[in-house]
Formats: C-alpha cells, sequence, structure tokens
C-alpha cells in the first residue's frame, strides 16, 4: 500500500478529473443528457476519437466560475486526502471559452477552488495552460499570448495537448517562444499516440524541461538515451498508458527500463476517471503491479516537485514536506 506516500503530480487535465458524480449533478443543473457518454456511473468511449468527444460532453456542464471552482475544489480534495502535497493542473482557455463563460472567468473560477482547497488542506497547485494541437497553430499561439498576459498568478506553465497525429511540431514553434519568453514553464505531449519521432521532435524544435507521456521514446534507445542526458523530465501516466492500448500491459511499460536506465521520471493520473484510475491508484500500480519499492517511488515524487512550475520558494517548502 502507498497510502502513507506523500504524492505529487504534474500531468493532470483539470477537466479530464472530473469525476461522473459531479458531471451527473452539473447535468441536473442544467438538464442535459448524459447517455452518450456517461453510463452506468462511468464514461464510455473506445478510442481516442470517442475518449475526445466523452471528455469534451463532460467539459460542456461547467458553465460558470463557481461551476469551475467547484470542479478544481472537489478533484484537489480527493488528491489531499491521498496525502497530495502538490498537483499542477492542465488547464485550457478553449474551453473557457467554448463554455460560453469566457477564458478569464474560467481562470478565475478554477483558482478559487484552487485556493480553497489550500486553505482547506494545506495542498499546493498550480495551473499550466493547455494549447489543443488539433485546433491548429493559431489557436495554440492564442492559447500562449494568454498565459504570457498571466491572467492569474497561479499561472506558471505552457503545455500543448490534443490529438498528437496532427500537424507537425515545428508549426507551434512561435507559441512556445510566447511561452518561454514570458517566463513560463515548457511542457508538451508527446511520444503517446506517435512514436519515437514525435518525442524527437519535440526536443528539436521546442526544447521542454518537460514531456507529457514520452513513453514511445523507448521505440529507440538512443532517444532514450538523449531524455536522459539532457535531463528532459517525463511526466508518465500509466494507467492512461494502458487504457488508451499504448502498451499492452504494465509489464510491457517502460517506467521501470527508464528508471533503470537513469531517467527523471514522475507519476501522474492524465485524465484519471476516464481511465478508471486516480492519483493514489497510480502510485498503488508502480508498487504492486511495477515492482517499485518506496525509496524508488518517493524518488519520482522528488523529481516531480523539483521540476515542478514553481518559484524556488515555494520548491523548497514542498520538499520539506517530504
Amino acid at each position: 500500500m502507498t497510502q502513507h506516500l506523500k504524492k505529487a503530480e504534474l500531468h493532470c487535465h483539470i477537466e479530464g478529473a472530473a469525476a461522473p458524480q459531479l458531471v451527473l449533478a452539473q447535468a441536473r443543473k442544467y438538464n442535459e443528457p448524459t447517455e452518450s457518454f456517461i453510463r452506468d456511473g462511468s464514461y464510455i468511449w473506445n478510442d481516442f476519437t470517442t475518449f475526445l468527444h466523452a471528455y469534451d460532453s463532460a467539459s460542456k456542464l461547467f458553465r460558470t466560475e463557481e461551476d469551475f471552482a467547484l470542479l478544481a475544489e472537489t478533484y484537489l480534495t480527493e488528491l489531499a486526502e491521498a496525502g497530495t502535497i502538490f498537483s499542477e493542473l492542465f488547464v485550457s482557455p478553449d474551453h473557457g471559452e467554448a463554455s460560453g463563460l469566457g477564458a478569464e472567468a474560467y481562470i478565475r473560477g478554477l483558482g478559487a477552488g484552487m485556493e480553497r482547497a489550500r486553505q482547506r488542506f494545506g495542498i499546493e497547485s498550480r495551473m499550466t495552460v493547455i494549447g489543443v494541437r488539433h485546433l491548429g497553430a493559431e489557436r495554440v499561439i492564442a492559447a500562449a499570448e494568454f498565459a504570457a498576459r498571466r491572467p492569474h498568478p497561479l499561472i506558471s506553465g505552457f503545455n500543448m495537448a490534443g490529438d498528437e497525429r496532427m500537424f507537425h511540431v515545428r508549426d507551434f514553434v512561435p507559441a512556445f517562444d510566447i511561452a518561454r519568453d514570458a517566463g513560463l514553464g515548457i511542457t508538451i505531449h508527446a511520444g503517446e499516440l506517435c512514436g519515437a519521432y514525435s518525442v524527437r521532435d519535440a526536443l528539436d524544435y521546442v526544447k521542454p524541461s518537460r514531456i507529457g507521456h514520452g513513453v514511445r521514446a523507448v521505440e529507440d534507445m538512443a532517444l532514450v538515451e538523449r531524455i536522459r542526458d539532457e535531463g528532459v523530465v517525463l511526466e508518465v501516466c500509466p494507467g492512461s498508458n494502458i487504457a488508451l492500448s499504448v502498451f499492452p500491459s504494465f509489464k510491457a511499460h517502460p517506467l521501470r527500463l527508464f528508471v533503470d536506465m537513469g531517467l527523471k521520471v514522475t507519476l501522474n493520473s492524465d485524465d484519471p476517471p476516464f481511465f478508471h484510475s486516480s492519483l493514489a491508484r497510480e502510485y498503488e500500480i508502480a508498487s504492486t503491479e511495477m515492482g517499485f519499492s518506496d525509496q524508488e517511488i518517493n524518488q519520482m515524487t522528488r523529481t516531480a516537485i523539483e521540476a515542478a512550475f514553481v518559484d524556488e520558494e515555494t520548491r523548497n517548502r514542498l520538499l520539506q514536506r517530504l
């Protein structure tokens, strides 16, 4: 059991953290149907495209600042009860616009929920703004410009998510330049749906300090060595990888290989209820399914805090809590 271990998370999409029970309550509030994406209390999907449909459908049921405050506070409460001391939430101004609320009010609502959780449980959290890849370069640039304006003090990073099969990484370089020039931490989704080349392109064009997933790098051992040598941190999400059939089983997952080769890795839940997971379960999987010792898992948590997009005072305070 890993309940006794302190935890930290760098890779979770806040809308993807909405429990079905919370979404059903939102649907009742707005008198909206949910049959197309929730059945028997669980999200229903069968591939990445239908997963995105379920994700977007659930997201659309959060429409006010208080809705988003409730979403953030509910998720961070779950994390805090599992012993989590830090969480970096991926937030999308595009979802804020799609909700009809607007990006700034969306961020304000999330920030209010994050602050309530911090006051209640002492859990520290930050926002990393997401550009949605399959919406195209102009929208990702707009997300970077939004993040660069720092409309909320908890915004500390920039990322690109969405369908990795769309467009080329080089198309999005201007967005990452805008974010980097604004002093934001840089991470990017790569090496999940697409192979090792996706990770190599991310390193070549974006030069991130972290990569979301990155696990398909295992298809090119020279690339794995490069990740290690450059000190790039991988935000690994084992439960998500198995749910999306990136690997057939936890035994086949490369996390153990990465650790044995000296890569910097962290444990994360991605979109937990969609994958029947949670951050607590990811820690359990690392222990029971993948055979990591408490010491090895603690090192992953330490790596997460060392790689977090926070100021040094906050980082030192979090490291002391470990």
